[in-house]
C-alpha cells in the first residue's frame, strides 16, 4: 500500500467549526468541532473517494502556497 500525502486547507467558520479541504481533490470537504476531529473526518472522506480517483494524477499535484490578495473595493 502506497502512502499519499495531502496539503489540507483549514478554515474556521463564524461558529468555530473547523472546515478542511484538499486543493488537489476538488469538492471534497469535512468539518469538525476540533481540528483533530475535522482531520479524522477528512481522512475518512478521502479513503472513500480514492477508490474512484486516479492516484498517479493526484500524487503529481503539489500545493505551492497560499497567499492573501488585497484589492480596493468600493
Amino acid at each position: 500500500m502506497k502512502n499519499l500525502q495531502f496539503a489540507v486547507y483549514i478554515e474556521q467558520d463564524e461558529d468555530g467549526t473547523f472546515i478542511g479541504s484538499m486543493p488537489p481533490i476538488p469538492s471534497h470537504h469535512a468539518q469538525g468541532v476540533t481540528q483533530e476531529e475535522m482531520l479524522k473526518n477528512l481522512s475518512e472522506v478521502l479513503k472513500l473517494c480514492l477508490r474512484n480517483l486516479d492516484h498517479e494524477a493526484i500524487s503529481k499535484n503539489q500545493l505551492i502556497g497560499i497567499q492573501n490578495l488585497e484589492i480596493s473595493h468600493a
